[in-house]
Order: C-alpha cells, then sequence, then structure tokens
C-alpha cells in the first residue's frame, strides 16, 4: 500500500522498498517526485481482507500462520472484518487525508431458492462485521466520508468471469431477471438508519 501511495502523498519510495527493490529499478530523479507527488482531496482505498502481523524474535514484523479452517469467502479470500478497522487508521495516521472505502464485499454461492428468493445469510453477517468494524474506526476519529459496496448487481468480474457472484441483487444471466437478494433488503435498511444498528465489536 505505502509503494504506491507515498510517492503521491509523502513525496518518496518508502526507505524499506527501495532497499528491496533497488537493483530492478530506473533511477528516479527529483524531477520524476516532482511529477508524481501530486495534491489529491482524499485517499480512496479497496480493501477485502487482511493480515494478523506480530514481532518476530529479530524484532521484525512477521506474518501470524492461519488455521487450515479459518473463515473464507467462496472466492477463498479471508474474512478479516477488522481490516475495515485498521486500514482505514493506518491509511488517516500516514496521510492526513479523508478515507473513502472504495470497494468491500464478498462472494457467495447464491442459489434462486424454491421460495423465488435468495437467501444470503453469509453475505449479511460479512457486511454486519465488516462494517462494524469501520463504524469503530469512525468513532475512533478516522476521518471515513464514504463506502462503497461491491456491488450493487452480480457481473462480469474481470479475471474470474461470471464465476463469482458479489451483488446485492441477483442476475440470471440467461433471462437477465433480477433479483434482490436478502442482503439487498437488510442493506437498504441500514443505509436508511444510517448504521444505527451495528453492533460495536472490540
Amino acid at each position: 500500500m505505502s509503494w504506491w501511495s507515498d510517492p503521491i502523498l509523502l513525496g518518496n519510495y518508502p526507505e524499506e522498498g527501495l532497499e528491496k527493490y533497488g537493483p530492478y529499478l530506473p533511477e528516479i530523479t527529483q524531477e520524476d517526485m516532482k511529477l508524481i507527488a501530486q495534491p489529491i482531496d482524499f485517499y480512496g482505498q479497496n480493501i477485502y481482507n487482511g493480515r494478523c502481523v506480530c514481532m518476530g524474535e529479530d524484532g521484525k514484523p512477521q506474518l501470524v500462520k492461519r488455521n487450515e479452517d479459518f473463515p473464507r469467502t467462496a472466492m477463498d479470500w479471508p474474512i478479516t472484518p477488522e481490516c475495515l478497522y485498521w486500514g482505514p487508521r493506518f491509511l488517516q495516521e500516514r496521510y492526513h487525508k479523508p478515507i473513502y472505502i472504495t470497494e468491500n464485499g464478498l462472494s457467495c454461492r447464491d442459489i434462486i431458492s424454491s421460495d423465488e428468493k435468495v437467501h444470503d445469510p453469509g453475505r449479511i453477517e460479512f457486511l454486519s462485521r465488516y462494517l462494524s468494524e469501520l463504524k469503530r474506526a469512525c468513532e475512533d476519529g478516522v476521518d471515513v466520508r464514504g463506502y462503497f459496496q461491491w456491488s450493487l448487481m452480480d457481473n462480469f468480474e474481470w479475471c474470474r468471469g461470471y464465476g463469482e457472484r458479489f451483488g446485492l441483487i441477483y442476475v440470471d444471466y440467461q433471462s437477465q431477471r433480477r433479483i434482490w437478494k436478502d442482503s439487498a433488503y437488510w442493506y437498504r435498511d441500514l443505509i436508511a438508519e444510517n448504521g444505527r444498528s451495528l453492533a460495536r465489536r472490540v
């Protein structure tokens, strides 16, 4: 994250990145940095999951290994709600810009049930947990200006085609019929009450 953002917002590349990738980089001049570092009004970031890190015996960061039964989405992405707390908090503390979460959501194995509805309790639970963490970040002073759920409707995922369903609205790709999933109604109501029912998780 900092490798891409530091040059724009801080005017330099992170030192640890330069040490690691130095032999593979072109010459980066001060003129380059004047073009790269530009004032922006806000910081937008897609956040889907994160990693737990601890301090290793050598004092350096070390990834914590996940258990084999760690919860995952249908796309096999780990479910880590706390990333919507620590991610925006890190960005705020490092760059001092208002934050927008430009993508967050999950793929589920959605089906049309015998009642002609799409029941997706897993998505509701996912969004409830993630948005509770984002609410906690806001309550702790992080300047979050907006959140964009991915996505409104099932769609063509650029690297996975039609095999993944991220939408709040089910799309029958053969007939083009649209069906509101249970999560769509839940999210509509959550927006109407501005997230008041979200639990604060610590």
